[in-house]
């Protein structure tokens, strides 16, 4: 079974569609021992193909969208954080305390990007929460030398903070929770009620974009990466995004750059502002949540609560770890679970533990988001009821870890690092290494392909000169102005014949736009 048709028979797509997707194959691009290259495009495929088969479910009787899918584009759009650039500066990546350390029997993982996961993790360790970064770091690094690595998580997760030891994929695969999360579809979908069929107002053609999402309203409480590059796709479909955000939670600042093309963002405080959720709720077509699984269920967040209130909604969820067995309310990021699940072990030498090219968890399981939920909309429109959709990152990590997906599997497996995808270019072949570079050559054209790039409102090309993150990036780079400087930042790899190529909106500052609907 081929990646994407692997993809998309998990996403309950028609296996027919997938002769509509052609993919340009660049072996030189997000180079792993896993097959980084071949998940990252399935993703961003089945999620373009949901985007078409919805535009052509809107528009007047006609065939499915041609789909590209151009390595290129995609590896660019999976290290964007890389190539993003904000007035000429480029974006704060991981912070200090956030990296790999030596324990007494092992490494271990910590995550305090977040100023709040920075003060648990010094606090968890007797230390004072306003050190140094300088001194923080040795600090930490002369403890945890003489610490084991799962004593350090355990303790920093009961004080809060975000930390997983290093385990290999068999330590992991026999673990309760590699078993549970093992168990589960890479994308798990279903009906909440007997809502009736959605009605879709129609798309006419137009000189304009194919915005198959135009005219839905989709609730964005999503943080981090992964949920907001789901509602960040969906914006660019031409879906009215509100993001919001508790006013005392601030995100990243250049995170939220990155993520907050096509949005509005806006501050809410649950505990006291419920009315005026409510009000957001009951105009909402999605819902997409991003927060530890339970936690938003005592605003009555859950799925079936939400659906009650407004059927015939969509309601997403993500979580790192799943929303099962004993790790399901842990914290977790990117870089966490590719410790925790053995990819760190595989990625890395006996000496030390690796990485992906890329935060590939988190983008590739944002746009299985994104593809479930364009999937949903196209199923209420035939059989109606509230739906719900549900990622994890560790399932994501689980399909990139496993063996080939056999055929007719409807959860399992891995995408193979061998083979092109329907309509390739030319192959797509395995390789080993754990080079970084995010670049690729130049596209050989087609449809959505970089010779034919639309550009936005604003935007301009920008000169090879400008590369980062690896060569040959520039065909998927772009220039614009907005309310936070001039920025550089990675064109979405979602493409199809006659669909969008940029975001109409520039991300503006978090927090600035009121909670309503416009």
């Amino acid at each position: 079974m081929d990646e994407i048709e692997y993809v998309w028979s998990v996403l309950g797509g028609d296996a027919a569609l997938t002769t509509r997707v052609a993919r340009a194959a660049r072996p030189e691009v997000l180079e792993a021992r896993l097959p980084v290259r071949a998940l990252a495009s399935a993703c961003v495929g089945a999620c373009a193909l949901a985007a078409a088969e919805l535009a052509a479910r809107r528009t007047a009787p006609g065939g499915v969208p041609a789909v590209r899918v151009d390595d290129g584009a995609v590896a660019a759009a999976f290290t964007s954080e890389r190539h993003l650039r904000i007035g000429g500066r480029e974006p704060v990546s991981f912070a200090p305390l956030s990296r790999l350390w030596r324990t007494a029997d092992g490494w271990v993982r910590t995550h305090a990007n977040y100023p709040h996961h920075r003060a648990r993790l010094l606090a968890a360790l007797g230390l004072a929460r306003d050190t140094e970064d300088a001194r923080a770091v040795d600090a930490v690094g002369s403890l945890l030398a003489g610490l084991p690595a799962r004593s350090v998580e355990e303790t920093v997760y009961a004080a809060g903070g975000a930390a997983v030891a290093l385990r290999t994929p068999e330590e992991w695969a026999a673990s309760e929770q590699g078993r549970a999360v093992a168990g589960r579809p890479l994308v798990e979908r279903g009906v909440l009620d007997a809502s009736p069929a959605r009605t879709f107002a129609p798309v006419p053609p137009s000189a304009g974009a194919l915005l198959p999402a135009a005219g839905l309203r989709v609730l964005d409480l999503t943080r981090v990466i992964a949920g907001p590059v789901a509602t960040r796709t969906l914006a660019l479909l031409g879906a009215d995004v509100l993001r919001v955000d508790p006013p005392g939670l601030p995100e990243l600042p250049d995170q939220h750059v990155d993520t907050g093309f096509g949005k509005r963002s806006a501050t809410l405080d649950l505990t006291c502002d419920q009315a005026a959720f409510e009000e957001l709720l009951g105009a909402a077509d999605v819902v997409v949540t991003g927060y530890r699984p339970g936690s938003l269920d005592r605003f009555g967040l859950s799925p079936r609560a939400l659906a009650a209130r407004r059927p015939g909604l969509v309601v997403a969820r993500l979580s790192a770890w799943g929303a099962y067995g004993p790790w399901a309310g842990r914290r977790g990021f990117d870089s966490l679970v590719q410790v925790g699940t053995g990819i760190a072990a595989l990625e890395g030498t006996a000496d030390r533990p690796g990485a992906l090219p890329a935060q590939a968890l988190d983008h590739g399981t944002g746009y299985l988001l994104a593809a479930g939920v364009l999937r949903a909309l196209t199923e209420q429109s035939r059989h109606g009821g509230s739906r719900y959709v549900e990622v994890a990152l560790a399932r994501t990590a689980a399909w990139l870890s496993a063996g080939p997906a056999p055929d007719g599997a409807s959860g399992a497996g891995r995408p193979r690092g061998t083979g092109g995808s329907a309509g390739s270019a030319s192959a797509d072949t395995g390789d080993t290494g754990d080079t970084g570079g995010a670049g690729g050559a130049r596209g050989t054209g087609g449809t959505g392909g970089p010779s034919t790039l639309g550009t936005g409102s604003g935007a301009r090309r920008v000169r090879a000169a400008d590369d980062a993150g690896g060569p040959g990036a520039s065909p998927w780079l772009r220039e614009r102005e907005s309310p936070l400087g001039r920025l550089r930042y990675a064109l979405p790899p979602v493409r199809f014949e006659g669909g969008p190529t940029d975001w109409e909106r520039a991300p503006g500052l978090w927090g600035a736009d009121a909670a309503r609907w416009v």
